[in-house]
């Protein structure tokens, strides 16, 4: 609780016995019968006692309601550490998905490249075969 609510449940609590206790006081004082002031005493302490269940149940009515608020603040709190977290993690997932086919396409094409120069070698490598057996045959000859 804030101390702005304990001073006001002070001062209600304050208020209600400071009035019980100004009442049996008059009521004490006043000059009545001992039947009259047995029931003045048991009206005003009914009263008393009524308008004590009604403040706690005002009071219990405004507690409910602000912790009924905070628990939905933290809710709505919650939800949205949530969604940020998702759409990090969709982005972080975008990211590497991204570095990942990048990388595949630059494999793909040293792959190519690659092959490339081996079909080249091996072309050159048949054509220098097929003179040195040209050069072979002139050289026999």
């Amino acid at each position: 609780m804030s101390n702005g609510q304990d001073y006001t449940k002070g001062f209600l609590l304050g208020a209600i016995v400071g009035g019980a206790v100004g009442a049996a006081v008059a009521l004490l004082t006043a000059p009545k019968s001992g039947k009259e002031l047995r029931e003045d005493i048991s009206n005003k302490s009914t009263e008393i006692y009524s308008k004590a269940n009604n403040k706690w149940a005002e009071t219990e009515q405004k507690v409910g309601h602000h912790v009924s608020t905070t628990v939905n603040e933290g809710r709505v709190k919650a939800q949205n550490i949530i969604d940020s977290a998702k759409k990090q993690a969709n982005e972080l997932l975008y990211a590497a998905e991204s570095v990942l086919n990048e990388a595949k396409t630059k494999a793909g094409t040293a792959k190519e490249s690659v092959q490339h120069k081996i079909e080249d070698v091996r072309t050159a490598t048949k054509a220098g075969v097929e003179t040195f057996k040209k050069e072979m045959n002139e050289a026999q000859n």
